[in-house]
């Protein structure tokens, strides 16, 4: 076979046997036409409105809906595939497809820089993104970024060749766990792991792992997991790589995990439940100690997702805020993701998979034996790594230390709280699909209300007076990129150190965004407000996954 065949074994290792990959349903293959292989932007199908409105007569949950409501959600639905068609062709007209006929040499990094210029100013002004204060050519950046180019030729597959960035990567990994638990008495002192591309990689790891170790425990052959609808989409990738059926529940009142509901979900093909310490939508820890009681009750894995809190919420118990149990002392956490690339302020591409114990991790390894290569074991789904960003975030951890870490979240933590300052103490409960969840108003605009109760440094809003996302597409056009949320519809702003000088420019625009859209309410031009509204309210989830696929098909 001229390919590798370690490629191959890998595939239907991580896979499982059995995969099924079906076909479209006839109706979402009309919706638009295939991309064609030049990259061009895709085109709606001649058939797309009749398309619809067969799904929409199938599957609206009221039939007896007037016809111009049916009429309307067409219209919107046509708004949104216009709106993710728009501009793709533009930009990507002048793009190269072919190698120049005489190289530029170092000529090439001038051509570098001036495409450079064409990103958008993001000091400051993004939602998570960049981590590290300051700018990228000064201070902590330069340290990475000396780092990275250090051992930009090295890679750990040849550990006997470069035993430097060996030693980085288990150091890297040891220094994560110690923060934590596992150096503390109740983790069981064999706390393991690996470094990653990212927390999506980390969490397919855990989930992996967790599939072979409850296969080998249990003999458990048609897996399943449970996560709470707050949890990331990296668990959709896994479910969809590792051929696991997902259970996606509701969360409680408080916008956590609920216990509860994931319990009623557990059955004999339960191989792993999930939380997060906090969640990416709203910033809230999951009641790790009773999912932890959950997962040890019924015998099965729990891993807990700190891809955004591993690097703050240590460091911030410390500081006495008032933290849950999150980590390896909680009984039951099997596996834990943490990113090094977020608030370990290491360069991007670098994250660590922990384990409990080495029993499970093992079954994150996949060992070759019959390839006449030689034989070949490799720890994580790629073989290959790039050792200068293993070397740059070994860097980044040794120049802050603890002190460092703690002066950082520190910072943070008080630009959350000040984002959160104007919350009025009393509660006031809103309606949302049939819960009453516990949101706070915003003292100085009154007009939105907090997500929930933030235990970090990610704080999301919402409201009931004026439209989110045209307050989101108003803050766009003052140069803010946030982040977009549905149920409910809200925005939210995830804290870096890049906006400890500015949270007051930002509450300043908010204020003014929120005054522009209530005295002059409808969408902008260009605004995506109108395709958030639309997607929302769609009925068949299925029509907006096969858009944002197609959409994807013609980006990259």
């Amino acid at each position: 076979m001229g390919q590798n065949p370690f490629c191959y074994t890998k595939a239907c290792e991580l896979m499982g046997k059995g995969v099924e990959t079906g076909l479209f349903q006839s109706f979402r293959e009309l919706i638009l036409i295939p991309i064609r292989a030049s990259g061009s932007a895709p085109r709606s199908s001649p058939c797309l409105l009749r398309s619809l409105h067969a799904s929409f007569v199938s599957h609206s949950s009221s039939p007896t809906r007037p016809q111009g409501h049916l009429i309307r959600l067409l219209h919107d639905s046509h708004q949104v595939v216009d709106k993710l068609q728009s501009g793709g062709k533009s930009k990507r007209a002048a793009w190269r497809t072919e190698l120049p006929r005489a190289g530029l040499g170092v000529g090439v990094i001038e051509k570098m820089k001036d495409e450079k210029r064409n990103d958008v100013a993001w000091q400051g002004k993004c939602s998570g993104t960049v981590y590290i204060g300051g700018n990228e050519s000064e201070g902590h950046f330069s340290v990475i970024n000396e780092a990275c180019s250090m051992f930009a030729h090295t890679n750990p597959l040849h550990l006997d060749v470069f035993q430097s960035v060996v030693r980085f990567e288990a150091e890297v990994v040891a220094m994560t766990a110690a923060l934590l638990g596992s150096q503390e008495k109740g983790s069981g002192g064999q706390i393991c792991g690996n470094m990653t591309s990212g927390g999506t990689e980390s969490i397919l790891l855990a989930v992996k792992s967790s599939r072979d170790y409850m296969k080998t425990k249990k003999g458990i052959t048609k897996p399943e997991m449970i996560i709470p609808e707050s949890a990331h989409s990296a668990y959709d990738k896994a479910a969809q790589y590792f051929n696991i059926k997902l259970w996606r529940v509701p969360v409680n009142k408080e916008f956590q995990a609920d216990v509860k509901a994931i319990r009623q979900r557990i059955n004999r093909n339960t191989i792993l439940i999930v939380g997060s310490a906090p969640g990416f939508p709203h910033g809230i820890i999951d009641p790790i100690e009773d999912l932890g009681e959950l997962a040890t009750s019924f015998g099965i894995c729990l891993h807990v997702d700190l891809c955004l809190g591993g690097f703050v919420l240590p460091f911030a118990r410390k500081l006495g805020y008032p933290i849950p149990p999150f980590n390896f002392t909680v009984k039951g956490v099997t596996s834990i993701s943490v990113d090094v690339h977020k608030y370990g302020l290491a360069p991007k591409g670098t994250s660590v998979v922990l384990y409990k114990n080495h029993d499970i991790r093992k079954h994150q390894f996949v060992a070759v034996t019959e390839w006449s290569g030689g034989l070949y074991v490799s720890p994580t789904i790629a073989g290959s790594r790039p050792g200068g960003l293993i070397a740059g975030a070994w860097a980044a951890m040794m120049s802050l230390g603890e002190e460092g870490y703690l002066e950082n979240t520190k910072k943070i933590m008080e630009v959350s709280k000040r984002l959160q300052k104007g919350f009025e103490g009393g509660r006031y409960c809103s309606d949302f699909e049939s819960n009453s969840l516990f949101m706070y108003r915003i003292e100085e605009i009154p007009e939105l209300f907090i997500i929930g109760r933030p235990d970090m440094t990610i704080v999301a809003f919402g409201s009931n007076v004026v439209d989110i996302f045209e307050v989101n597409d108003i803050m766009s056009s003052k140069g803010w990129h946030l982040n977009a949320l549905q149920r409910p519809n809200s925005i939210h702003m995830c804290l870096t150190l890049q906006h400890v000088p500015i949270v007051e420019e930002f509450l300043r625009d908010l204020v003014e965004s929120v005054k522009t859209v209530e005295e002059n309410p409808g969408p902008i031009s260009g605004g995506l407000a109108p395709v958030y509204g639309a997607a929302g309210k769609m009925p068949d989830r299925g029509m907006i996954q096969e858009l944002l696929v197609n959409y994807m098909d013609g980006t990259c």
